[in-house]
């Protein structure tokens, strides 16, 4: 015996007709057919992503950032920073197995940041097994920097934009790309892209407080999204902050959607300096 996985298109009085994932239709005649049961349907394609596969693409935003592997930790530094040092840059991920005991990776995750005279961060998925681990080692929550990660089909968002009015410049640079509103070194309006694969990452995605509501924002995003698909991007994904409640709306009205959240801890007093 075998068995079918798919779509029941029709049922006959001599045969059921199943479409799988891939290829033709298939014809079951009835007297064949031994059992058959309703099944779930499966996640999308984006829901079967890993978190930390997920977020392993953050790394295409910034160019000069430098990885270092612990086990499947990742030690992330920047090195000359442009403004204010971003914490996803300059933190350690800390989402799988760091391949020694957690206590022991903790210590090297403090060492390795205070060798660059930089604070010492973890970045968990919310509620996984590590930041249980982690809190009971003593680390504090950051709640600061609460975000979730969202993901979209590239087609449908841009499907959903109407047809921008405001007009956007964009600064492209091999698989990243800047967008602009506004002239001068003052922009209104900006964000920034990267096509990693099949996937874009969009990030600082910001309107001047004086000219929002005026679709300057959707028009960024058009344009930047507009780029990723003629580079082959079918899944657009970005972080935003739990707190920020303007932003998501705005991504919830585009049709994006929480594929996991994420967290930041620091050492505790006891773990603060290393041995």
């Amino acid at each position: 015996m075998t068995d079918l996985l798919g779509v029941c298109l029709a049922w006959h009085d001599d045969a059921v007709v199943v479409q799988p994932d891939d290829g033709a239709a298939v014809t079951i005649p009835l007297d064949l057919l031994v059992s058959g049961k309703p099944v779930p349907a499966r996640t999308s394609v984006r829901g079967r992503v890993s978190a930390r596969d997920a977020e392993l693409r953050t790394a295409g935003l910034w160019s000069r950032v430098t990885t270092t592997p612990l086990g499947e930790w990742v030690l992330r530094h920047d090195a000359a920073p442009v403004g204010r040092p971003r914490r996803r840059a300059s933190s350690c991920l800390a989402i799988g197995d760091p391949g020694v005991p957690l206590a022991e990776a903790a210590e090297r995750v403090v060492a390795f940041y205070a060798g660059r005279e930089r604070p010492a961060y973890l970045q968990v998925e919310a509620d996984g097994e590590v930041e249980d681990g982690v809190r009971s080692l003593g680390w504090v929550h950051d709640e600061t920097g609460d975000a979730d990660f969202l993901v979209a089909s590239v087609a449908r968002v841009r499907r959903g934009l109407a047809p921008p009015t405001t007009p956007v410049e964009l600064a492209v640079s091999g698989d990243r790309a800047v967008a602009t509103v506004g002239t001068g070194c003052d922009p209104i309006g900006e964000g920034e892209a990267a096509v990693d694969r099949d996937w874009i990452g969009i990030h600082g995605l910001l309107v001047d407080p004086a000219h929002r509501r005026r679709g300057i924002a959707t028009a960024l995003m058009a344009e930047l999204l507009e780029w990723g698909a003629e580079r082959g991007a079918m899944t657009a994904w970005l972080h935003v902050e739990v707190t920020n409640a303007p932003a998501r709306a705005l991504y919830d009205g585009l049709g994006f959607e929480r594929h996991h959240s994420c967290r930041y801890y620091v050492p505790g007093e006891a773990q603060a300096r290393p041995a």
